[in-house]
């Protein structure tokens, strides 16, 4: 019961108590469930051990020699009101429980225990109210924080938005918890990479291992995941590693989840709620510590309203929780993206990488791209294809984007930008050429005010009417 594979965040208890085989039993039962355990026989051994060694977790009697147990948990709570103290005490003993609560007690159980499982309970809710408090204190520090802490994490993310950086504190924020994390988003607005920054800042020590479940049955899904044993079934002719012991200590992560059917939605909640899974023909369970990234395009809390995804499941993958806003609502991120593409595009094709015609961004900033960042790279890597010289053609995207269009209609526009920067271009334009191209952008800035792209050309607007009258086609900057 570790919160992950990092043994810095080894859960540390202290049982206090008089009685040494009450205290031994404490020791073996926790040790075996891998946590560290430091003991004391009265309260001030305990405060003395509390005071140095800062457990996360306190379990404490309340009658006991030289230092009670209502004492300890007097100073206990003023030096570090934050621990949870679960106090141990006899049955029928409801006075001594109140007086525990108001000295600051966080549970009280009674002895003697019918099974010492029953502890499980207790510690799994103080783990999570100790992550919660991590969780809140990291988010108000990340909140004063103006720079990201591991900035490198997060560099396949192109993006200069100020919802996508708060987005990115966040995940640095929530990096250390074994919390679920639930990206939703469209289609196409890079949840896989955002889950793969998520892996990389929390430094877990494990593999970022992908698997997409839309499609999947239940057979399929149990043995994906949980891998089976030999002569689990007809044909396992032997041991086959599922995919959560190869995330052991590190990230799996469920694409589509949403498209998951209700039998694997069941077993995928015991997997997160017990951290323990069973593979195919095995009859002892295995533990695990890795975390879980899920991400959808659908409303998980409408398919839960309409019965097709288990509440229960919705809530424990909502540990956390990040929305992908779409590339339409980050639009400042158009020209960055654009760049990124088409450098990366004529890297992968070995070409030179072409100029941008100033126009395209434009262009693209009018509209809505339902596909977001994947349908953009799409068109980029299309566009570079096609190119052979000069700029990309403005027309290889809008044809894409529904509006028709060909680059052979206008090859001299989008072939050369007006003036060569480094002479290497293939031919130069005629002073006619570029004297039209001037234009066409001066009126297309303008909005086809002539006043104002007259301003932008430095002549008269007699000057420039003479010419669009000469040229019409020039007249709506196209």
């Amino acid at each position: 019961m570790q919160t992950n594979g990092n043994n810095s965040n080894l859960i540390k208890i202290l049982v206090i108590d008089d009685e040494k085989a009450i205290r031994k039993s404490f020791v073996f039962y926790f040790e075996d469930a891998g946590h560290q355990v430091f003991e004391a026989a009265n309260g001030r051994d305990g405060l003395d051990i509390f005071e140095r060694v800062k457990p996360h977790i306190v379990f404490t009697d309340l009658r006991m020699p030289v230092m009670d147990g209502y004492e300890f948990l007097r100073q206990a709570y003023v030096m570090r009101p934050e621990t949870p103290i679960i106090v141990v005490s006899g049955i029928g003993v409801v006075a001594d429980a109140i007086k525990a609560v108001k000295l600051g007690a966080w549970d009280f159980i009674t002895k003697p225990l019918h099974a010492m499982g029953e502890l499980d309970v207790v510690v799994k809710r103080a783990i999570e109210a100790i992550e919660l408090r991590r969780e809140v204190s990291a988010l108000r520090e990340q909140l004063l924080e103006v720079e990201l802490g591991n900035e490198p994490a997060f560099r396949a993310i192109v993006t200069s938005d100020e919802k996508m950086v708060r987005i990115f504190h966040y995940l640095e924020a929530v990096a250390p918890t074994a919390q679920p994390l639930l990206i939703t988003g469209e289609t196409g607005t890079g949840k896989e990479l955002v889950a793969r920054a998520a892996h990389d800042v929390s430094r877990r020590k494990g593999a970022f291992i992908a698997v997409n479940v839309s499609g999947v049955d239940d057979n399929v899904f149990s043995d994906t995941l949980f891998g089976h044993v030999r002569g689990a079934f007809t044909g396992a002719d032997r041991h086959r590693e599922g995919m959560i012991a190869q995330a052991e200590a590190g990230t799996l992560f469920l694409d589509e989840i949403g498209d998951l059917g209700n039998a694997s939605q069941v077993k995928l909640l015991r997997l997160i709620q017990e951290k323990e899974y069973m593979p195919l023909g095995a009859d002892k369970s295995q533990a695990t510590t890795c975390r879980i990234i899920a991400a959808t395009n659908r409303d998980l809390r409408k398919m839960v309203d309409s019965g097709d995804f288990r509440q229960d499941l919705y809530y424990r993958l909502n540990g956390h929780h990040v929305h992908i806003p779409p590339l339409r609502e980050r639009k400042g991120d158009l020209g960055l993206l654009l760049e990124h593409f088409v450098e990366e595009a004529a890297q992968s094709m070995e070409k030179k990488t072409p100029p941008i015609p100033p126009e395209l961004g434009r262009y693209l900033e009018s509209y809505d791209f339902p596909g977001n960042v994947r349908e953009l790279k799409s068109m980029v890597y299309d566009a570079v294809a096609l190119n052979s010289r000069g700029a990309l053609c403005k027309d290889a995207f809008v044809s894409k984007m529904g509006k028709g269009g060909t680059c052979e209609q206008h090859e001299h526009e989008y072939t050369y930008p007006v003036v060569s920067s480094d002479g290497n271009d293939e031919r130069l334009p005629t002073l006619k050429e570029a004297e039209d191209e001037l234009i066409r952008r001066a009126m297309q800035r303008a909005g086809g005010n002539q006043g104002v792209a007259a301003r932008y050309l430095g002549i008269t607007r007699q000057g420039l009417n003479k010419i669009l009258n000469r040229d019409k086609t020039l007249l709506t900057g196209k």
